[in-house]
């Protein structure tokens, strides 16, 4: 048992990097912030003040120009004398608007700089936004006077006093050009802020990118150094448990990962050296009970608790075969030779079962019980399956005949072996039966006492591999079969259609399924109690196949029930009365 004091400095040193990163997260959003205000305070400013004059400027230009324009055209209406006393009346009225909106232009635009001077929240050039207003209110003062000699020359100009007339146009030509000029600095003076305000925006944004690129670039080296720092101490331990994951995933249980540090790798490492010993102690367990019950259901045992609790229903296909001749070779053998010549044959016979994924349930004397089905396969194919693995072990019979001599010693004198095959499909119950002592993991239900007796119905008919009704339903698009008889075994109120297996599908040959076609033909005339018909059939399968051990059988009883005939309303089931 691995112990050492175990220092969280993995989690010390993530958590001084996190911090150290957030600190400089920190500055660089208080710096971006602080510049983003800065830059963000000069567009407001251009946005709520600069250019807002600026435009309160040109209104106070274009007011000035509307102004001009309704006293020259009054003073050509003088000149003229072309217009009554209430037209006149009405331009004086019209030229006296024009400058009161030049005045409350010139107004606004003090009342603004005077908004923004108050103002907390817009930083201006506070200098030179009083320059502006005093400039303002300059023009105003400027205007009035100029407002008030050209309401002069017009009252002199309607009373035709050309001398004055000539003294005051002089007049107002010098004091508008005086309010241009006062307009014209104000305005040049405004622009050259308002460029400045801009510039300094322009500069603060260049300043704040420069900043965040200077910090973020800082950022990233100081988190390489710290991520350099740790790798020393990291990265080497979490490959070494990397290499030992990869070979435990190829299966090598032998693998153990040094401790070298004294952080959290140190107890992950210790968990991981405790996970592979206990697999290692699983496989162990697994691989020295695997010869005593199917690996598959050693691993539920170990692994899922419901394979050592309670049963289930599930449809499954079961399995029997009985070795026929295996009393009188048994009678020859010493029980080491009967012990080495069934351990042969159960591995010869073991291997497709466990090949179509079935599970051996039991060896009892020279038979084998087996059953396929869910879990263990899947639901449409544990039929298919166990057919395929019966004809595989008829196969492998052959094999077994001619390893006989090897094992019993003897060259001549052989005893014939066969064997015998049952399956039925149906529902049964599945699951750890037993004492509180000793429990198997095993099938029970009527669907075994069927293929149990079919096995031994073998002995009736001649045949080596009967399947059920059931069982040939599921697995028919697999499988060569031909319909034998419909019987009630013994311990069965209900009868059962049976087939020989014969064959996977579509390697029957010629000659036995022609067989199979006539022997169909004569099953039915046998049911229909035609005898003749039958009897026919039957013989055309032994003219194919002289050894045809059904055909025999039918051709007896078809005998048999011409001297004792059946009732007309015979259902064509032969019942067995034993087991």
């Amino acid at each position: 048992m691995e112990s050492r004091t175990m220092r969280p400095t993995i989690s010390i040193k993530i958590f001084g990097i996190a911090l150290g990163l957030l600190v400089l997260m920190a500055v660089v959003t208080g710096l971006s912030a602080w510049n983003l205000k800065k830059v963000n305070n000069e567009v407001i400013a251009l946005a709520d003040y600069y250019i807002p004059l600026e435009q309160r400027m040109g209104a106070v230009q274009s007011a000035l120009r509307d102004e001009l324009i309704q006293f020259y055209r009054l003073m050509q209406l003088l000149r003229e004398k072309s217009a009554d006393v209430q037209t006149l009346g009405e331009e004086r009225q019209l030229l006296e608007l024009k400058a009161a909106q030049v005045n409350q232009e010139a107004t606004e635009a003090r009342q603004l700089i005077d908004r923004v001077l108050a103002s907390s929240t817009i930083e201006v050039n506070k200098e030179r936004s009083a320059g502006l207003r005093k400039g303002l209110l300059d023009i105003v003062t400027a205007h009035n006077q100029l407002h008030d000699t050209m309401t002069l020359l017009l009252t002199e100009t309607e009373q035709g006093n050309e001398r004055s007339v000539r003294v005051v146009r002089d007049i107002v030509r010098k004091e508008r050009a005086g309010v241009d000029k006062k307009i014209s600095d104000v305005t040049t003076e405004l622009q050259e802020t308002t460029r400045e305000s801009a510039k300094k925006a322009e500069s603060d944004e260049q300043h704040a990118i420069a900043l965040n690129w200077t910090i973020t670039i800082g950022a990233t080296i100081l988190g390489l150094l710290f991520a350099g720092l740790i790798t020393r101490n990291l990265v080497k331990p979490v490959k070494q448990l990397l290499i030992g994951t990869r070979a435990v995933e190829q299966g090598d249980l032998n693998v153990r990962v040094h401790v070298t540090t004294t952080d959290e790798i140190a107890v992950l490492t210790i968990s991981f050296n405790h996970m592979v010993a206990e697999l290692k102690q699983k496989e162990m367990i697994q691989e020295t009970f695997g010869k005593y019950v199917d690996p598959r259901i050693v691993k539920g045992l170990l692994e899922d608790q419901r394979f050592s609790q309670g049963g289930e229903r599930r449809l499954m296909t079961v399995f029997f075969s009985d070795l026929e001749g295996f009393t009188s070779l048994g009678e020859r053998l010493t029980p080491d030779g009967i012990v080495k010549l069934l351990n042969q044959y159960f591995t010869l016979m073991s291997e497709p079962i466990r090949e179509f994924h079935g599970i051996i349930d039991k060896y009892i004397g020279d038979a084998i019980m087996a059953f396929w089905g869910p879990p263990f396969t899947d639901g449409a194919e544990h039929a298919s399956l166990a057919c395929l693995s019966a004809l595989e072990q008829y196969k492998k019979l052959s094999t077994f005949r001619q390893m006989l001599p090897d094992i019993m010693g003897l060259r001549k004198d052989l005893p014939t072996i066969n064997l015998r095959m049952g399956m039925a499909t149906g529902d049964v119950t599945v699951g750890s039966i037993g004492s509180e002592y000793s429990k198997g993991y095993t099938v029970i239900g009527d669907t075994v006492n069927l293929a149990s007796r079919l096995e031994a119905v073998n002995k009736e008919y001649g045949t080596q591999m009967l399947i059920s009704e059931e069982t040939w339903k599921m697995a028919q698009d697999a499988i060569e079969a031909r319909e034998l008889d419909c019987i009630q075994v013994a311990g069965k109120s209900e009868p059962v259609r049976i087939f020989e297996l014969l064959e996977r599908k579509g390697q029957l040959n010629d000659k036995a399924r022609s067989v199979k076609e006539h022997f169909a033909e004569g099953l039915a005339s046998y049911r229909s109690q035609s005898w003749d018909l039958a009897e026919a059939r039957f013989n055309e399968c032994l003219k194919i196949n002289p050894a045809d051990r059904p055909s025999k059988l039918f051709i007896a009883r078809i005998q048999h029930f011409r001297e004792h005939p059946l009732s007309p309303d015979w259902d064509g089931v032969w019942r067995f009365q034993q087991k």
